[in-house]
């Protein structure tokens, strides 16, 4: 009967809670509310938990202190989606708890507290919680393991009473939340805490769980940067990746070390958090770059890719100058990223998929892209990087996907030297015209105004196809039909898509509609995107209507009118 928790064991709880939850990932992204083929909690939760499992397993240490920071640390920088986030910040809420034990092991009391901190932490993260949700399940299967410590004598009995309640919880999400209800459905993110929960009682239990290599189903693969380089082109070959504890926090200097890196390589990120520094630097010489990091500080984890050999295979490299060809446009999806030698004093990010809408957001006046929306939801460390990359005083984050606002604003507080925005754009057309509103004359607290105002004055809509067949806010969805949403709803359906489109359509335009922008996808041929902009003209004449060849995937037309 274990009494106490140790480092060793929490990492053995850790590695198996992960590979549960991600040999489970597809069926927590199948309980998507809606229909759609953008079902991504169950991917952005696995993907942010092993992130944090991948350094935690590989300390050296035996401490449960150092293992539960370690793991906090690198859910945090992984972290995908608001699932994904929430997810980290449970974590970060266990080590805050367990960073004050006196010893490497924590005993039964300490880990409740813990995973009472846990969920008072993931309440924090969330400007306004949402009960019937992942925070729920967390909350009440804390509470509950509290009110029955008199049942518990080992870790196992903690694991056990809180896997109980959290079923319990799971389970009555559908009459907290009447779209869960309605849809048939139990919370996705709850869904998928539980199934860590199960792997970690199974570790204590002695029994390990291995991954399972089965296909990828629903998951839309990421775009590739397919635009030709030579391997000449790459100036600094190697990607070296590495996190130290540092040996004296109080004395680092993080500036110094910085400036020596910018002189043996570039795309360097430095992450700071406590003792922690992770660095990130493309060079020529990695062995002397990880030799200089153990310097300051314990190697905690390391990794070297040759992306010479990289890109002889996939071309991963990309020209930060002028990378998308304003002459034509072709399936070739390409990402912009402007890096700054020199200090600026404004630096716009967007998130964005399609070749298209890149390419949009770029003649808007966007100085970084990053890669992703609807099931390609990126890291916290990806935004990082952005930020440190565009080295700017003011810098504007446009998520233009309402999963994806969490993460950035998680990585916004995770840098100090420039003043970061998250403006909450929830759609790729709210981006659209908030930055048709942006001014760089004017200061940041003026800009956000200006441009949180034009988000209000537009309407957005997305057609996408159903994955199943469902009931919905009064429809019969079979699998396959078209569907279209707007405000969070869904309001059309058809077998044709064009007939689904026209009904979104409906929902839209009206005779007060000055402005329509149409994003059409790769599965849209010109003519019917054509014909879809005579029937907004049969409603409404006067309109000016903007076609954009947008070549996204997934939604096979976005729109938007004001």
């Amino acid at each position: 009967m274990v009494k106490t928790l140790s480092g060793t064991l929490f990492k053995n709880m850790i590695a198996n809670g992960a590979a549960n939850l991600k040999n489970n990932h597809q069926e927590i992204n199948s309980l998507n509310v809606f229909p759609v083929p953008d079902g991504d909690t169950g991917t952005n939760m696995q993907m942010t938990i092993m992130a944090g499992t991948n350094e935690a397993v590989n300390t050296n240490s035996k401490s449960i202190v150092d293992v539960s920071k370690i793991l906090s640390r690198g859910c945090l920088m992984g972290a995908r989606g608001n699932s994904g986030v929430i997810l980290s910040q449970f974590f970060r809420g266990l080590y805050s708890k367990l960073s004050i034990i006196k010893n490497g092991s924590a005993t039964i009391d300490e880990f409740i507290d813990s995973l009472v901190g846990g969920y008072e932490m993931a309440y924090k993260a969330v400007m306004t919680p949402v009960e019937g949700t992942i925070l729920t399940v967390v909350r009440e299967s804390a509470e509950a393991v509290k009110a029955r410590r008199s049942e518990i004598d080992s870790i196992e009995d903690v694991l056990k009473i809180y896997l109980e309640e959290a079923t319990k919880s799971l389970d009555r999400t559908p009459e907290i939340l009447p779209v869960l209800k309605e849809a048939g459905v139990v919370d996705a993110g709850g869904a998928g805490f539980i199934k860590i929960i199960e792997g970690m009682l199974l570790a204590v239990q002695g029994e390990k769980i291995e991954i399972l290599d089965e296909p990828i189903i629903h998951e839309t693969p990421k775009e590739e940067n397919i635009f030709e380089i030579n391997q000449e082109d790459i100036k600094f070959g190697y990607c070296t990746e590495f996190i130290v504890k540092l040996y004296d926090q109080a004395s680092f200097n993080q500036k110094t070390l910085q400036g020596i890196l910018e002189n043996m390589g570039d795309s360097l990120v430095l992450v700071q958090d406590e003792e922690l520094l992770k660095v990130h630097v493309h060079t020529n010489q990695p062995g002397v770059i990880i030799t200089l990091g153990q310097k300051y500080g314990e190697l905690q984890t390391m990794k070297v890719d040759n992306m010479r050999l990289q890109n002889s295979a996939m071309l991963e490299s990309f020209d930060r100058e002028n990378v998308i060809d304003d002459n034509a446009l072709t399936d070739s999806d390409e990402v912009f990223q402007l890096v700054n030698e020199e200090r600026v004093n404004y630096g716009i990010i967007a998130v964005a998929s399609g070749v298209g809408i890149k390419k949009v957001f770029k003649e808007l006046g966007v100085h970084y892209i990053i890669d992703g929306g609807q099931t390609m939801n990126p890291p916290t460390d990806e935004f990082v990087k952005a930020i440190e990359e565009l080295n700017a005083d003011n810098i504007i984050i446009l998520p233009n996907n309402g999963n994806i606002i969490l993460t950035a604003e998680q990585a916004a507080q995770l840098v100090e030297d420039s003043n970061v925005r998250v403006l909450k754009t929830k759609s790729i057309p709210g981006g659209y015209f908030s930055m048709m509103m942006f001014d760089e004359t004017l200061d940041i607290d003026e800009n956000m105004e200006v441009m949180t105002e034009a988000l209000s004055s537009v309407k957005t809509g997305e057609l996408t196809y159903s994955v199943k067949d469902t009931t919905y806010n009064g429809f019969e969805i079979k699998k396959g039909d078209f569907i279209g949403i707007t405000g969070g709803k869904i309001v059309a359906s058809a077998e044709k898509r064009i007939d689904s489109m026209k009904k979104l359509i409906d929902e839209l335009i009206d005779e007060e509609t000055e402005i329509t922008s149409i994003f059409y996808g790769r599965d849209v041929e010109l003519s019917e995107a054509e014909e879809i902009s005579e029937y907004i003209y049969s409603i409404n004449p006067h309109v000016e209507i903007e076609l954009i060849d947008g070549r996204q995937d997934i939604y096979s037309y976005i729109i938007a009118a004001e």
